[in-house]
């Protein structure tokens, strides 16, 4: 009985005409350093926004260009950065799931309902929730969630160039390419690299054996 309440529950707020759909998406589960981001959005059906798609299917050139639209466009939008030091506390799936939460519970106006991209839900959601797999090129407002997540951490990666030299986040964002492996052998870790995954983890304990 209990579960087909929560179901009735859910199938109502997808139904109430006017609802606040939160859609929400994530940036930077792969990389070995940096923050995680997360973005929640609710988009105005008002106010459309032509081109929305998956972040990873835009240039940046065109995520740019979409970026102030649905901050402009929006009727609310919340983004959470989550710190490498987090990551290595929680690992990078409690990570996500806490970042989503905060991501939907900072929205003004809160939001009836939310569209999570994936397969998963956080089990502290506030509202009622959806997980789509592959909802960021599906959903609308998981698109402009993936592209403000995207945005501000490539922007946070660029930043971190000129405080951290000689690892080439500015080129590749933190993801684990020949080029930031073979700077992170020479260089050996910094502050923003997540000491939790493997080729950063296998380098400290080296460290720590000689």
């Amino acid at each position: 009985m209990r579960a087909s309440g929560q179901r009735r529950r859910l199938r109502s707020c997808w139904m109430v005409k006017n609802a606040l759909i939160a859609g929400v998406d994530e940036a930077g589960r792969g990389p070995l350093a940096g923050p995680l981001t997360v973005a929640a959005v609710i988009l105005d059906p008002q106010r459309p926004i032509a081109g929305l798609n998956d972040s990873k299917k835009l240039s940046e050139k065109k995520r740019e260009a979409l970026y102030p639209q649905i901050i402009e466009r929006a009727l609310a939008y919340c983004v959470i950065v989550v710190l490498p030091e987090e990551i290595d506390r929680l690992n990078i799936f409690q990570a996500t799931m806490a970042g989503m939460s905060r991501a939907v519970a900072g929205l003004t106006p809160t939001a009836h309902s939310a569209l999570i991209d994936g397969n998963k839900l956080p089990k502290d959601l506030p509202c009622p929730g959806r997980a789509i797999v592959g909802g960021d090129a599906l959903e609308p407002a998981i698109s402009a969630a993936s592209i403000l997540a995207k945005v501000t951490r490539d922007r946070l990666m660029i930043d971190m160039e000129s405080t951290h030299p000689g690892y080439g986040f500015a080129i590749h964002k933190g993801y684990p390419t020949p080029a930031h492996l073979s700077a992170l052998k020479l260089l050996g870790p910094c502050v923003q690299h997540r000491r939790s995954f493997a080729p950063v983890k296998v380098l400290l304990d080296q460290t720590q054996l000689f």
